[in-house]
């Protein structure tokens, strides 16, 4: 089957890449995440996603825009998770899709669903909405069995590893929580 994988980042495409070619699969990725803030972070991970495909030879279809206003004008009435989640899912699935409808693909998936910290069920319901929209198939399968071997690899590989999801809300969600605390004492 030719299969669309979306490419969050390459550390996290390491294990579903490697599953979808050991079940016989011909992959393509795709680096699509107009979500990711700021600028650097965005750049930094568009990079260590081209170096990883490379290194792998897969070939990568790339959205070098930065879509931090798209982004932002989809959530800014929900900015709460899952809600601002929600939106952000549909957003990289839906462009996701459709390439594979127009690339001629027989179905699409996702390395988000590789990460433990990411809401898998959210994810899985708005890929199967969004083959439902566009009549292309959703590739599903549970890649957190393998998310320790992709970390593994990518520190041996020596790959950027990202601290955060990377919207500008999960970074303040992780970083804030100390900041508060400590920001009190000034």
């Amino acid at each position: 089957m030719k299969v669309l994988l979306h490419v969050c980042c390459g550390p996290c495409a390491i294990y579903p890449l490697e599953w979808l070619r050991s079940a016989g699969h011909e992959v393509t990725g795709v680096f699509y995440n107009p979500n990711i803030h700021p600028f650097k972070e965005f750049a930094r991970r568009f990079e260590t996603a081209v170096q990883w495909a490379k290194g792998v030879e897969l070939s990568l279809m790339l959205d070098d825009a930065y879509g931090l206003e798209e982004f932002i004008t989809l959530v800014k009435e929900d900015l709460k998770m899952p809600k601002r989640c929600a939106h952000c899912y549909r957003i990289r699935l839906r462009n996701v899709a459709q390439k594979a409808k127009t690339g001629g693909y027989d179905a699409f998936s996702t390395s988000l669903l590789v990460s433990p910290y990411q809401q898998h069920e959210l994810i899985r319901e708005i890929a199967e909405e969004v083959a439902t929209e566009t009549g292309v198939a959703f590739l599903y399968h549970d890649y957190r069995e393998g998310w320790k071997r992709g970390v593994e690899q990518s520190r041996e590989l020596e790959l950027y590893r990202q601290p955060y999801c990377g919207c500008i809300f999960s970074e303040q969600d992780r970083y804030y929580k100390g900041a508060g605390r400590l920001l009190a004492h000034v």
